[in-house]
Order: structure tokens, then C-alpha cells, then sequence
């Protein structure tokens, strides 16, 4: 096997890309129903281009793209199903194309028990992509028979027997995502309740109890990432409790939305305008949240409008 960073070379002799040790190539197959789409998610949750459906004779020319395009696609995963015309048995050959050309796919395979996918596919009223006339058991039974070398072949094998969605969601995760991928992130947004919420809000905080250094003539023109401004907002009474109360909120609920699957939690904080209060209380929750190893960002939707 090559190893890292070993140039491909084409027909011509030539040697374009280079598969570097940043360069991550990972295959999925397994039996229908076994959680395949699930997986999918999961690799794209941490940072992977996903490529579904793709027929078999395809996975060399996708690979290459991928390499050729660099950034996001440097992380490509690459989902095979039977139930694309152009799907083969010889995904060992395949495989072994790709590591001819420098690559270093991991094959993972998912797999269920014959009465779990049964009552899988019941339970969503399908028929098995291979049962044809038959029963879903024969369907089942075929589709095992076709991706048998697929299995022996796999690197990963993820048995989905007694995994529920998110339960396989974090295996993925910790097998492919490093820990700042599975991290959650939290955006504070600023914003003013004149301009309308913002739709993808988690949280809706209201800065609105505090006064506004609009009327303050000195103030009206600065903006709350000013120190001037930010002194004034934070030494209001309540200002520093309300920070200090959220912050503990959104700690208190963070381990159990990562739990869940949730990695983008935004915690909107409104003010009248979205320049003065709103701005000031976001950068300093921000701020709160970092200092608790949270990865939290600041930003300022409606900063400028007025």
C-alpha cells in the first residue's frame, strides 16, 4: 500500500494531485434498512462531502474529483446502494483501484439482524429494493448474498441491531470526527425587534429591560463593541445577572443537546435597534460561554442598519 502523500499518476505518466495525509476517502455500503442514510448524515455532521447513491463504477472518478477540487471535498464519503442499475459485486475491485491511484478508502458496512430490517421496512410500509415478487425475507436474503465480499472487505462493520438513530449517529462520530467536529457551536446573534426575530433562533433573549444609550447624546452614535457603550449596558443593574443566568442556561442544556445530535445552538439577544444593548450583552455572553470551553462566537445581524 502507498503510504501518505505518495503522488497519483495518470495514463500519461503525469502526476497532478497529490493524496496528502489531510485527504480522508471513506466508502459506505450495507444492507438496506441497516442505516446506511443515517450514516451519511453523521459524516456530513463532522466536516464530510457526501456523495449518496453513487454507482460503483463511478467511485475512481468521484475520488479524483474530490481531490481535484481540495477544501470541503478533501473529506468525502461515498454511499453505494443495490438499488443503483450500475452497482456491482466487485467492490473489492474497486477498492483496489482506489489504493492503486494513491487512495486510502475506509470501508464501512452496516448491518442489521433479518428480524430488525423487517420490521424496519414494516414499519415504513416498503417493499426491499430486491424482493421483487417475493417475500421481504427473500429480498433481504438476496441483498446479503450480493454484498457478502462487500463485508468481508469492510474496515468498519457497524452492527445497527440495538442502535437507535442518535445512538449511531455518535459511533460514526467518534470513529470519523475529531472532537471539534463533534462540539457544540453556539452563535449569539444580535439583532433589533424592529427588523423581526430571527428564524433560526434557539433562544430568545430580551435586552430590551435595559436603558437605552440611545437617548444618552454622547453615546448614540457608538455601538455596544464599544467600551464606552459596553461600561454602560453591563453596569446597569441586572445586566451582569442576566449574562451570568444564561451563561449557566446554555451550559446546564449543552451536553445534552450534543447528546442529541445538535451542533449549531444560535442564542438570539434583541434589543430595539440591535446597536447598543443587544450588542454589548452578546459580545459579553459570548465571551461567558468561551470561558466555560464552549465554542461560542458573537454576531451582529442588524449592527449598521440605522
Amino acid at each position: 500500500m502507498r503510504q501518505p502523500s505518495e503522488q497519483i499518476t495518470d495514463e500519461a505518466g503525469q502526476q497532478p494531485e497529490t493524496v496528502g495525509a489531510d485527504n480522508v476517502l471513506v466508502v459506505v455500503t450495507g444492507l438496506s434498512g441497516g442505516g446506511r442514510s443515517t450514516v451519511a448524515r453523521a459524516l456530513e455532521n463532522v466536516g464530510f462531502y457526501v456523495v449518496d447513491n453513487l454507482p460503483q463504477a463511478l467511485l475512481l472518478d468521484m475520488a479524483e474529483l474530490a481531490l481535484k477540487a481540495g477544501g470541503a471535498a478533501r473529506h468525502t464519503a461515498m454511499v453505494l446502494d443495490v438499488r443503483s442499475r450500475a452497482f456491482s459485486t466487485d467492490l473489492a475491485g474497486a477498492i483496489r483501484a482506489l489504493k492503486e491511484r494513491g487512495f486510502h478508502p475506509r470501508v464501512v458496512f452496516v448491518d442489521a439482524d433479518d428480524e430488525v430490517l423487517i420490521r424496519r421496512f414494516e414499519s415504513v410500509r416498503r417493499s426491499h429494493p430486491l424482493q421483487g415478487d417475493g417475500r421481504l425475507a427473500d429480498g433481504i436474503a438476496a441483498e446479503r448474498e450480493l454484498l457478502a465480499e462487500a463485508r468481508e472487505q469492510a474496515d468498519v462493520i457497524i452492527d445497527t441491531t440495538h442502535l437507535n438513530v442518535n445512538q449511531l449517529r455518535r459511533r460514526v462520530e467518534e470513529l470519523f470526527g475529531g472532537e471539534d467536529a463533534r462540539r457544540l457551536r453556539v452563535t449569539v446573534l444580535s439583532f433589533g425587534f424592529k427588523y423581526g426575530l430571527p428564524p433560526d433562533a434557539d433562544f430568545v433573549l430580551d435586552a430590551r429591560f435595559l436603558p437605552n444609550p440611545y437617548w444618552v447624546p454622547e453615546l448614540r452614535e457608538h455601538t455596544g463593541r464599544e467600551e464606552a457603550v459596553s461600561g454602560y449596558v453591563l453596569g446597569q443593574d441586572g445586566a451582569v445577572e442576566f449574562v451570568e443566568n444564561y451563561a449557566s442556561l446554555i451550559n446546564a442544556t449543552a451536553s445534552g443537546f450534543e447528546r442529541e445530535g445538535k451542533r449549531y445552538l444560535t442564542v438570539a439577544v434583541g434589543c430595539t435597534g440591535g446597536k447598543h444593548r443587544s450588542v454589548a450583552i452578546a459580545e459579553e455572553l459570548a465571551g461567558k460561554l468561551r470561558q466555560s470551553r464552549l465554542a461560542a462566537n458573537a454576531q451582529h445581524r442588524d449592527l449598521g442598519r440605522e
